[in-house]
């Protein structure tokens, strides 16, 4: 008897953030994120995780009522059905995130979640890992990069946590000496778009003397014009591995790319398979950061690695603040991924709770073991995912919006897209 879809249960939770600071403002004290149950009739339940805004949950929450009777196993037709309850829902919409993304279609970003809580089904039922459901792991370790932010030392208010403020390179330095020490990261990566240039120039620039021969990047979420762009990339030439996204769009960042013999990175101008083809005939880009909540689940990421294989496209993987259920995914996708040679981005380090039972996700010299049990391999604690759906409960926030959050601190506050 073939396996059916019982029932979807789509739980919204929220867990503490600190006030790490970026292009478009500042993170609120709460990041929210949904967890997605996929229920078969056989007892089996697999796991995804994805953005929790209300718009979002909407969208989750309608193809949710209409999964149940479908086989799990049938992704082509879970493409369709996100297609048409969406078409229905909300007119094929767009969808916008954090400020800084935004997507012609909210299809790929709602399939994601589901599409990775079949392939978890499939892997439980199989006795099989996702990473062979995706063609098999090339590699048992997948390598993070440290993500280091310009931050205050607490949110208004609050207490000051363990991290204290980052407003200048020595304690960006400090910042990096923490992460490296307490996760072993071998690469690092610094959000700019937050101060002038020349001040996050030397941030990275300390980041080299105090760690020589670390790989380093720089991302600034198109803070600045391309002409600046291009005066950065001159000075950090043998400094940073690649800048990502420098400046806004296809054109600007092609501009520089013209200009420049640092590799420049994307997630912000390429975030779709449509954005592909202008992109490599301009020469824009020379590495793609996928993220399969963005691209349309575990699949669609794989076929863009193909394509970025095709073109000669480096490839490494973009983050957001998620929890153990998107690392998970994020290490089977790591893993099946040949060409995928940078060391991924992941804001884990930041969180102080999780959803996930742990003992399976670790960091260990700057890298996570592939998990080898069937699926994901990992479980939900239920008591953890009540403890933050409560605080989803009760927190007030249910959008992301780290301008508006700015402005209650600095009211005058403009984002700082294309400012320099």
């Amino acid at each position: 008897m073939t396996s059916r879809i019982s029932r979807v249960d789509v739980t919204p939770v929220a867990f503490a953030d600190p006030p790490l600071l970026n292009v478009v403002g500042v993170h609120q004290p709460w990041a929210l994120r949904a967890i997605v149950e996929v229920r078969t009739d056989d007892g089996l339940v697999g796991l995804g995780e994805t953005y929790a805004d209300e718009a979002h949950l909407a969208r989750l929450g309608a193809v949710a009522a209409a999964l149940p009777g479908h086989d799990p196993f049938d992704l082509h037709e879970l493409h369709r059905l996100v297609a048409e309850v969406l078409g229905r829902e909300t007119g094929g919409a767009g969808a916008s995130f954090g400020g800084m993304l935004d997507v012609a279609s909210a299809v790929p970003t709602v399939e994601s979640p589901f599409e990775v809580a079949c392939l978890d089904v499939i892997g439980r039922a199989t006795g099989r890992p996702v990473s062979d459901l995706l063609g098999g792991a090339v590699r048992d370790r997948v390598p993070f990069s440290g993500y280091l932010f310009y931050r205050w030392a607490a949110h208004p208010g609050g207490a000051e946590d363990p991290w204290g403020a980052a407003l200048d390179p020595d304690a960006v330095v400090a910042q990096a000496r923490r992460m490296v020490d307490g996760w072993g990261f071998g690469s690092l990566k610094l959000k700019g778009g937050v101060l002038p240039p020349e001040q996050e120039c030397a941030a990275i620039e300390a980041l080299r003397d105090a760690f020589p021969g670390v790989p380093l990047r720089l991302d600034p979420n198109g803070a600045w014009t391309p002409e600046t762009s291009v005066a950065v990339a001159r000075r950090l030439t043998g400094v940073v591995e690649y800048l990502e996204d420098p400046t806004p769009g296809i054109d600007g960042m092609a501009y520089v790319a013209a200009r420049t013999e640092v590799p420049l990175a994307t997630n912000m101008c390429v975030i779709a398979f449509e954005h592909l083809p202008p992109a490599i005939a301009a020469d824009a880009v020379q590495i793609v950061l996928s993220d399969h909540h963005l691209w349309g689940g575990l699949r669609a990421s794989a076929l863009l690695g193909g394509i970025a294989q095709t073109f000669g496209l480096g490839l490494s993987m973009h983050s957001n603040s998620h929890l153990g259920v998107s690392l998970a995914a994020m290490v089977h996708l790591a893993a099946a991924t040949p060409g995928l040679t940078y060391a991924c981005d992941t804001h884990y380090p930041w969180k102080t709770q999780d959803v996930v039972a742990p003992g399976v996700l670790a960091f260990e010299g700057g890298a996570v073991a592939v998990p080898t049990g069937p699926g994901l391999g990992v479980e939900l604690d239920r008591d953890l995912l009540g403890v933050l759906h409560e605080q989803y409960l009760t927190c007030g926030v249910r959008r992301r919006e780290d301008t508006v959050y700015m402005r209650t601190v600095q009211p005058d506050f403009v984002a700082n897209t294309a400012r320099w």
